[in-house]
Protein backbone atom coordinates (compact mmCIF):
# COMPACT_ATOMS: atom_id res chain seq x y z
CA UNK A 1 0.00 0.00 0.00
CA UNK A 2 2.92 2.10 0.39
CA UNK A 3 3.92 1.88 -2.66
CA UNK A 4 1.22 3.56 -4.14
CA UNK A 5 1.50 6.93 -3.12
CA UNK A 6 4.17 9.26 -5.28
CA UNK A 7 6.30 10.62 -1.87
CA UNK A 8 7.67 8.77 1.35
CA UNK A 9 6.47 8.50 4.37
CA UNK A 10 9.10 10.68 6.41
CA UNK A 11 8.58 14.86 7.38
CA UNK A 12 11.55 15.31 5.00
CA UNK A 13 9.98 13.97 2.05
CA UNK A 14 6.67 15.78 2.55
CA UNK A 15 8.86 19.51 3.33
CA UNK A 16 10.47 18.39 0.05
CA UNK A 17 6.82 17.88 -1.94
CA UNK A 18 6.03 21.31 -0.81
CA UNK A 19 9.04 23.25 -2.11
CA UNK A 20 8.86 21.62 -4.98
CA UNK A 21 5.71 22.57 -5.25
CA UNK A 22 6.47 26.09 -4.79
CA UNK A 23 9.14 25.92 -7.62
CA UNK A 24 6.61 24.35 -9.97
CA UNK A 25 3.64 26.57 -9.45
CA UNK A 26 5.84 30.01 -9.26
CA UNK A 27 8.88 29.62 -11.71
CA UNK A 28 9.28 32.73 -12.51
CA UNK A 29 9.28 34.58 -9.00
CA UNK A 30 11.65 37.48 -9.58
CA UNK A 31 12.97 37.68 -5.78
CA UNK A 32 13.89 34.07 -4.90
CA UNK A 33 16.99 34.29 -3.23
CA UNK A 34 19.79 37.18 -3.48
CA UNK A 35 22.76 35.80 -3.35
CA UNK A 36 25.75 37.97 -2.64
CA UNK A 37 29.60 37.32 -2.63
CA UNK A 38 31.82 39.61 -0.50
CA UNK A 39 35.84 39.50 -1.65
CA UNK A 40 38.34 41.17 0.49
CA UNK A 41 40.52 42.89 -1.84
CA UNK A 42 43.00 44.29 0.71
CA UNK A 43 41.87 47.98 0.98
CA UNK A 44 38.57 47.70 0.56
CA UNK A 45 35.83 44.80 0.02
CA UNK A 46 33.93 43.94 -3.14
CA UNK A 47 30.46 42.99 -2.47
CA UNK A 48 27.93 41.33 -5.65
CA UNK A 49 24.61 40.64 -5.35
CA UNK A 50 22.79 39.12 -7.64
CA UNK A 51 19.59 40.62 -8.34
CA UNK A 52 18.14 39.94 -11.49
CA UNK A 53 15.08 41.38 -13.16
CA UNK A 54 15.39 44.82 -11.48
CA UNK A 55 16.44 48.38 -12.95
CA UNK A 56 18.73 50.10 -11.34
CA UNK A 57 15.77 52.55 -10.44
CA UNK A 58 14.11 49.62 -8.75
CA UNK A 59 17.36 49.01 -6.25
CA UNK A 60 18.37 51.75 -3.06
CA UNK A 61 21.10 51.55 -1.38
CA UNK A 62 21.03 53.57 2.46
CA UNK A 63 23.27 53.42 5.58
CA UNK A 64 21.67 53.52 8.55
CA UNK A 65 23.81 53.57 11.48
CA UNK A 66 26.63 51.35 10.95
CA UNK A 67 24.73 49.17 8.56
CA UNK A 68 24.17 49.19 4.71
CA UNK A 69 20.92 48.40 3.68
CA UNK A 70 20.27 47.12 0.15
CA UNK A 71 16.40 47.31 -0.50
CA UNK A 72 15.03 46.22 -3.99
CA UNK A 73 11.12 46.56 -5.08
CA UNK A 74 9.87 45.20 -8.48
CA UNK A 75 6.59 45.31 -10.16
CA UNK A 76 4.79 44.73 -13.60
CA UNK A 77 1.60 44.61 -15.01
CA UNK A 78 0.83 42.90 -18.71
CA UNK A 79 -2.47 43.11 -19.66
CA UNK A 80 -3.83 42.06 -22.88
CA UNK A 81 -6.82 43.15 -23.96
CA UNK A 82 -8.80 41.60 -27.13
CA UNK A 83 -10.31 44.11 -29.79
CA UNK A 84 -13.69 44.49 -27.45
CA UNK A 85 -11.45 45.66 -24.72
CA UNK A 86 -12.28 42.52 -22.71
CA UNK A 87 -9.43 40.73 -20.70
CA UNK A 88 -7.87 37.74 -22.77
CA UNK A 89 -5.15 37.61 -19.94
CA UNK A 90 -3.78 39.88 -16.85
CA UNK A 91 -1.09 39.13 -15.05
CA UNK A 92 0.49 41.38 -12.19
CA UNK A 93 3.58 40.84 -10.09
CA UNK A 94 5.47 42.09 -7.38
CA UNK A 95 8.50 41.14 -5.47
CA UNK A 96 10.48 42.94 -2.75
CA UNK A 97 13.84 42.64 -1.63
CA UNK A 98 15.95 43.70 1.71
CA UNK A 99 18.74 42.66 3.22
CA UNK A 100 21.59 44.42 5.32
CA UNK A 101 24.86 44.46 5.95
CA UNK A 102 27.23 45.74 8.75
CA UNK A 103 29.68 48.63 7.87
CA UNK A 104 31.04 49.89 11.19
CA UNK A 105 34.56 48.72 9.80
CA UNK A 106 34.07 50.73 6.39
CA UNK A 107 34.42 53.94 5.77
CA UNK A 108 30.84 55.17 4.36
CA UNK A 109 31.98 58.26 2.86
CA UNK A 110 33.60 56.44 -0.10
CA UNK A 111 31.61 53.66 -0.63
CA UNK A 112 30.27 53.14 -4.23
CA UNK A 113 27.72 51.01 -6.22
CA UNK A 114 27.00 50.29 -10.02
CA UNK A 115 24.27 47.45 -11.47
CA UNK A 116 25.33 45.92 -14.71
CA UNK A 117 23.77 42.83 -15.81
CA UNK A 118 21.59 41.68 -12.78
CA UNK A 119 24.58 42.26 -10.54
CA UNK A 120 24.81 45.13 -8.23
CA UNK A 121 28.84 45.65 -6.90
CA UNK A 122 29.35 47.62 -4.22
CA UNK A 123 33.04 49.04 -3.40
CA UNK A 124 33.59 48.98 0.47
CA UNK A 125 37.00 50.40 1.30
CA UNK A 126 38.06 50.25 5.10
CA UNK A 127 38.64 52.16 7.36
CA UNK A 128 42.23 53.22 7.32
CA UNK A 129 44.02 52.03 10.66
CA UNK A 130 45.50 55.28 12.05
CA UNK A 131 48.32 54.42 14.80
CA UNK A 132 48.56 56.09 17.53
CA UNK A 133 51.11 59.21 17.26
CA UNK A 134 53.37 59.60 20.39
CA UNK A 135 53.71 62.63 22.41
CA UNK A 136 55.45 63.69 25.31
CA UNK A 137 53.82 64.88 28.03
CA UNK A 138 54.85 67.77 29.96
CA UNK A 139 55.95 67.38 33.47
CA UNK A 140 54.32 70.82 36.11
Amino acid sequence: MYGLTPFGRNDYDLFNMFDDFDRDFFPHHPVNNCRTDIKDEGDKYVMESELPGFEKEDITLDINGSYLVISAEHKTNDEKKDEKGKYIRRERTFGSYRRSFDVSGIDTDNISAEYKNGVLIVDMPKKKHEEPQPKRLEIK
